[in-house]
């Protein structure tokens, strides 16, 4: 199974506040750990929403909606991309992560199982399964 874990915003990384290297140290441990266990597919930080977008849908129609957002807790500032047998060895592998906003700041990581193509059923068409399969060669192919 495929998990995203997601490490929620705080006002300090709203704020632009950077890591300081205690936990810059500390989460790289917990990566290799991730990677040696064979779980990390990806991982990245993400920058704070006022150097972001959001596009609205609507009646046809794309807003854009520039950055900063008001509900901080909403926001996602990272994310891991795992494989991991079930939703509990995610939040067990979880439940060993530094504390993501540092020492001392309330944190919180979400975790969202990710679709397979088995979970669509009927709908993901032979056709629409061979596009997908393709874009994803694609991308590997891409990435090497």
């Amino acid at each position: 199974m495929r998990f995203i874990v997601m490490v929620k915003a705080n006002a300090a990384y709203e704020a632009g506040a950077m890591p300081k290297r205690e936990l810059l140290e500390a989460m790289g441990k917990y990566n290799e750990e991730l990677v040696q266990a064979g779980i990390m597919q990806a991982g990245e930080g993400l920058h704070p929403s006022s150097k972001g977008a959001r596009v609205r849908f609507k009646d046809g129609q794309a807003t854009v909606i520039d950055g900063p957002f008001a509900e901080t807790k909403e926001l996602v500032a990272g994310f891991w991309l795992w494989k991991v047998a079930s939703l509990q060895a995610a939040i067990d592998w979880v439940k060993r992560c530094p504390a993501p906003m540092g020492a001392g700041e309330e944190g919180l990581i979400e975790i969202r199982q990710i679709f397979d193509p088995a979970d669509f059923g009927a709908e993901l068409t032979p056709q629409i399964l061979e596009h997908e399969t393709r874009l994803r060669e694609q991308i590997a192919a891409q990435k090497s």
